[in-house]
């Protein structure tokens, strides 16, 4: 951005008190009329040979170090102006156009220091110092780690869910520790619910420098799904994290968090989980990022301490302009050896993609899957469980007006499971709107 703030703002200003006002050869006249004709690499390629014999030439070494900067010889841009330096150190406009050189070879604090010499020049005309100011102002954010920002979001929606229990359709099973006796008949609460359900969303993050590379960040999100008439499925959640971010020489970043997650089941707490995790981030070329993860958490259950938990999981993921692919695994344990049944590794895949496809409209589509493979037999199957799970979602993003979204969206869920009691399907159709601030 203070490459650009630059460009625009100490350019065009520069440029006017340049050489061009005086008595100059020929050679240096042809560069500057090529320069003002937005032609800097020609300027560069006609002034470049002459080096050698014209280097003390400080009107030589000025437009020399304008077409460098503009057509990306940075170094050799900073060389020449410099040498005008050298021999006329008043120089203001060579001066500025030095640290604008500096900016765009990445180094701010440099740059800032030879505007501040600018600025502080009393000859400068004051509409031209006022524009120097503004670029200081703009370096010393830079320099603080750019200042703070806070977004958030509010996301209403309403649909149908063919199974808002995630439960089997059967209506019998066998219990293979009972089978002397037939099958069971199951009871409503384990046979699949069919429900209109409405939910809501909201979130807010933050983000402060502490430094230019480093920063703290945080973030609230919570979340109520509501079933029509079936209370005891209904769900709640809200989520806190906290961290801190460094950005590495080579743009690359490290990051480790806190987290805390307080879930209810049908309007009773139903299990906290509390853990970290640490995230690198390697920056690759046109925006795109490469991350690789690890975290711990622990999870306690209020009514089922058999199922109290550590988890344990590595990650990674490759992010781009429109899509994000991950892959993630682990183990969680359970911390009693009487639930040891329920503790189980675990292989997930999700790829997401927003695509647009026209104005103000995109596409939004998902698909992910999971393996579970739990330790030992199950008391009452008699058997270890292992369950294979696929989930699909497709949908289209409306922009209706600034910063708000419909979202009109269809999602499918199967899993299969050695137990039948955890083999089902799901399916959903929900509308919903979007508000991002």
């Amino acid at each position: 951005m203070f490459k650009k703030l630059l460009l625009m703002s100490a350019g065009p200003v520069l440029a006017t008190t340049s050489p061009a006002q005086a008595e100059v050869d020929t050679l240096v006249k042809q560069a500057l009329d090529l320069h003002a004709a937005q032609q800097a690499d020609a300027a560069y390629r006609l002034l470049a040979p002459a080096l050698e014999q014209r280097s003390a030439d400080p009107d030589y070494n000025y437009i020399l170090g304008l077409a460098a900067a503009d057509s990306g010889q940075v170094a050799d841009a900073i060389l020449a102006f410099q040498r005008v330096l050298a021999t006329n150190p008043d120089h203001a406009q060579a001066r500025a156009e030095l640290a604008r050189a500096y900016a765009m070879a990445g180094d701010i604090d440099t740059a800032r220091e030879q505007f501040d010499t600018v600025v502080n020049d009393p000859s400068l005309p004051d509409p031209v110092r006022q524009r120097f100011d503004r670029i200081v102002r703009d370096y010393d954010r830079q320099i603080s780690g750019g200042g703070s920002s806070v977004s958030g979001f509010v996301d209403v929606s309403g649909g149908y869910d063919s199974n808002i229990n995630g439960a089997t359709d059967a209506e019998t099973i066998v219990i293979p520790l009972f089978a002397a006796f037939g099958p069971g008949a199951l009871g409503a609460a384990a046979r699949e619910q069919d429900k209109p359900f409405y939910e809501i969303q909201a979130g807010v993050s933050g983000v402060t420098a502490i430094s230019r590379q480093t920063r703290l960040f945080a973030s609230l999100l919570g979340n109520w799904r509501d079933n029509v008439e079936s209370r005891p499925f209904d769900q709640a959640a809200i989520t806190g994290t906290g961290g801190i971010g460094h950005t590495l020489a080579n743009r690359d970043v490290i990051s480790f968090s806190v987290q805390g997650q307080q879930f209810w089941l049908g309007h009773d707490s139903f299990r906290q989980s509390y853990g970290a995790i640490g995230q690198y981030t390697k920056r690759l070329k046109s925006g795109e990022a490469l991350s690789v993860s690890a975290e711990f958490f622990r999870l306690n259950f209020d009514n089922d301490p058999l199922r109290d938990a550590n988890r344990y999981g590595v990650g990674i993921s490759y992010a781009a302009r429109t899509m994000i692919v991950s892959l993630s695994g682990g183990h969680e344990e359970t911390r009693r050896n009487a639930g040891d049944h329920l503790s189980f590794d675990y292989l997930r895949v999700n790829f997401g993609i927003e695509q647009p496809i026209y104005t103000n409209v995109s596409i939004v589509a998902g698909l992910g899957g999971q393996l579970r493979r739990h330790d030992k037999a199950d008391p009452l199957f008699l058997g270890k469980r292992h369950d294979e799970q696929i989930d699909l979602s497709a949908g289209l993003k409306f922009k209706i007006a600034e910063n708000l979204y419909a979202r009109p969206r269809v999602s499918y869920t199967r899993n299969w499971s050695n137990f039948a009691l955890y083999s089902y399907e799901r399916a959903t159709v929900s509308v919903g709107v979007r508000h991002e601030f």
